[in-house]
């Protein structure tokens, strides 16, 4: 049976290096998870017990397209809180997962053939999601010293339908600050490019808060997901806000893809979003992690890394130490028993030069990491 061109997409590395880790752990290893971007906490237990009492009051069913009208006005809340944002609720769009955003704003905004930048290193999915609906991928390069984020310099005449920006980005864990987030927007608004922020991050920032796109303009559209600050993953679950007149559009599109995201894992995000002691608790935990990974990283060798001010990320350059990060990742699994993840999902250039490590884990657990990397890199020599 043929295929599409628009189906051949790139694997997503950090998946198999899961499938190599969970075959060692089989077969009776002690492995460290250091690969992936999920908290290793659960959603927040006061929320599930909302769910358990509202599913034995009533059958859980299709929701409306944009999602509980209670979820939409607290999520606009949230803004006011975070940001000082006055938020109007209709703008807010729940979809099934920061991915299912992501495909939603790519779909209204952009035609066939059109070409969109997005940073790197950045999100992998990004660039494979806009490949699978048939657009151009522009991968903008960035530096150390702006932080590894795009500026405006970078994508200067390249005919740009869209520029995609994250902050803090997956997977240097690297913010924008206000002004030049706002150089962005104003670039890329001056060149007629649709800009979208990607913020699931946010709520994960430790020494600066994040600043939201929101807070500049009203003409952008923002992707964010209870996946990370919320440790829902499962749960697929997020939202969209998009400008007033973008509503009808993306809500037609959502109706026809996606009918609506989960109920139950709407109720599920409703009552998470009060649940501030236990979040907080969790902040605390990746705060402390971060901290032990930006001192023990460096004592185990891994000394180039970019600067992490959010997210639950440390990106390193390891090009003093390989030129293959796949086989080097793969070296460390087995041998430190370690896993993390080859820079190649995130930059396809320079990324057989770098390593992502996640800390999104159990304190304990990132301790014994680091003391694995630091043994496997002193044997190493």
């Amino acid at each position: 049976m043929r295929n599409s061109m628009r189906s051949q997409v790139d694997p997503f590395i950090v998946m198999d290096v899961m499938e190599a880790a969970r075959r060692a752990e089989a077969a009776g290893r002690s492995i460290i998870h250091m690969e992936v971007g999920q908290p290793g906490t659960g959603a927040p237990k006061g929320a599930m017990q909302a769910l358990a009492t509202r599913m034995m009051e009533e059958p859980l069913g299709y929701t409306v397209s944009l999602g509980l009208p209670e979820l939409r006005a607290r999520i606009a809340r949230l803004y006011g809180e975070w940001y000082g944002v006055d938020l109007d609720p209709g703008r807010v769009i729940v979809t099934s997962g920061s991915s299912a955003g992501f495909l939603l704003a790519f779909t209204a905004l952009f035609d066939s053939g059109d070409r969109v930048g997005v940073g790197a290193p950045g999100y992998p999915s990004y660039r494979q999601i806009l490949r699978a609906l048939g657009l151009t991928a522009v991968d903008l390069p960035t530096a150390p010293e702006n932080r590894y984020q795009p500026v405006p310099q970078d994508f200067v005449g390249l005919d740009l339908a869209g520029l995609m920006v994250a902050s803090p980005g997956n997977p240097t864990g690297t913010m924008l600050d206000r002004a030049a987030m706002g150089a962005l927007i104003e670039a890329a608004a001056g060149q007629g490019t649709s800009f979208i922020s990607d913020e699931i991050y946010h709520g994960l920032d430790y020494d600066t808060r994040a600043i939201s796109a929101l807070e500049l303009s009203n003409d952008v559209y923002v992707i964010n997901s209870f996946s990370k600050y919320f440790s829902m993953t499962g749960w697929r679950v997020g939202w969209m806000v998009v400008p007033e007149d973008q509503v009808r559009v993306v809500e037609r599109i959502a109706q026809n893809m996606f009918i609506c995201a989960p109920h139950a894992s709407q109720l599920v995000a409703l009552a998470a979003m009060d649940c501030t002691d236990e979040l907080d608790e969790n902040l605390a935990v990746y705060r402390c992690n971060h901290a032990l990974m930006l001192e023990g990283l460096p004592k185990a060798g891994f000394t180039e890394i970019a600067p992490p001010d959010g997210a639950f990320y440390v990106y390193a350059d390891v090009s003093a130490l390989t030129n293959d990060s796949r086989a080097f990742a793969a070296e460390i699994l087995d041998k430190a028993g370690v896993a993390v993840t080859p820079g190649l999902d995130f930059d396809p250039v320079r990324g057989h030069q770098t390593l992502r490590f996640s800390y999104a884990r159990a304190t304990s657990d990132i301790i014994e990491g680091l003391e694995r990397l630091k043994r496997f890199m002193d044997a190493r020599g």
